[in-house]
């Protein structure tokens, strides 16, 4: 259960702002938690919602409600799992759109790892995050398609070898916004946190390096289909490096793949985009390819996957 608590503001009380106050009130609260719980409703002043901006008052109530501490561990979880691959080393598994891959703030249980759990009868390989077992690398709540999982602690630290040294091979499938001046290239920009919002990552000067290769596959009217692979392997590059671009994936409600309509913007291809965004909720970006050396007998491994049901009714529609 939630812990819930309140603070009234003492008299006295010099003028604060209420995430500084709370801040400091709060054992091991940071100012970025503080914010996101207040917007998030996890705060209340007399019973209102109100801004970190707030500034408190003497004998205001502040209601406060902390979520419940996370679980020091996953737990296993019977959930349906799409199995490519498997062997004693290691599974390669189509990940769903809407599945996040390991339990973390907000989504504690029916997670990729729950289910890994349960296939695998806690046959995994260890790691120092023991919500993590198996998890070499991940990819986004949304964003669909293979990952590798290791099941041995020598298979996970000789795939994490290979991410290390980027001969990992691997190709995602997009569908994005506009036609691409070039059928090709590189995307560099530098990626860090955004200092608007701590959940989106943005291109900084002061980021670390990334850089995405791109093809344009198909082109319509006004979205492209494109194939990328990583030279690098930042938190969410090939959505932010693509809106930087100015061809964000459509669909995408984090990075503006939602707002954006190409041409001339006429009622009837406003009407088609809105019917195409029925189709697909989410970022239209699937992991589709994926090749290593397997971590035990050092032979060449690739696989396949098709693209998911949402992307392929985009792309019948537009053809």
């Amino acid at each position: 259960m939630p812990y819930q608590f309140e603070i009234v503001v003492p008299p006295g009380k010099r003028r604060e702002r209420l995430d500084i106050f709370l801040t400091n009130h709060i054992e091991n609260a940071t100012r970025t938690k503080v914010q996101r719980g207040i917007k998030g409703g996890s705060v209340l002043v007399d019973g209102n919602r109100v801004r970190p901006s707030h500034i408190v008052a003497p004998g205001e109530v502040i209601s406060v409600t902390l979520p419940k501490d996370p679980p020091q561990e996953a737990a296993a979880e019977n959930i349906p799992l799409d199995i490519v691959y498997e062997d004693d080393y290691l599974l390669v598994v189509n990940k769903p759109a809407g599945m996040v891959t390991h339990p973390a703030y907000g989504n504690y249980t029916g997670t990729l790892v729950n289910a890994l759990l349960y296939y695998c009868n806690y046959s995994l390989s260890n790691s120092p995050d023991r919500t993590r077992p198996g998890i070499v690398h991940r990819l986004d709540k949304d964003t669909s398609g293979l990952m590798v999982v290791a099941k041995t602690d020598a298979a996970h630290a000789r795939l994490a070898k290979q991410f290390a040294a980027r001969t990992i091979s691997r190709e995602y499938w997009a569908i994005v916004w506009g036609k691409l001046k070039q059928s090709r290239g590189v995307i560099e920009a530098s990626l860090g946190r955004s200092r608007s919002d701590r959940k989106k990552m943005a291109v900084v000067p002061a980021g670390k390096n990334a850089a995405t290769e791109y093809a344009v596959l198909r082109s319509f009217e006004y979205l492209s289909l494109v194939k990328l692979r990583l030279q690098t392997g930042r938190t969410h590059q090939i959505r932010v490096h693509l809106a930087h671009f100015h061809h964000p994936v459509f669909g995408d409600p984090t990075y503006n793949g939602r707002s954006i309509i190409y041409g001339s913007g006429s009622s009837t291809q406003k009407a088609e985009v809105r019917h195409l965004l029925q189709k697909i909720s989410r970022q239209a970006l699937h992991a589709k390819t994926i090749g290593f050396l397997h971590p035990g007998t050092g032979e060449k491994m690739s696989f396949d996957s098709v693209l998911p049901s949402d992307m392929n009714d985009v792309l019948e529609t537009l053809q």
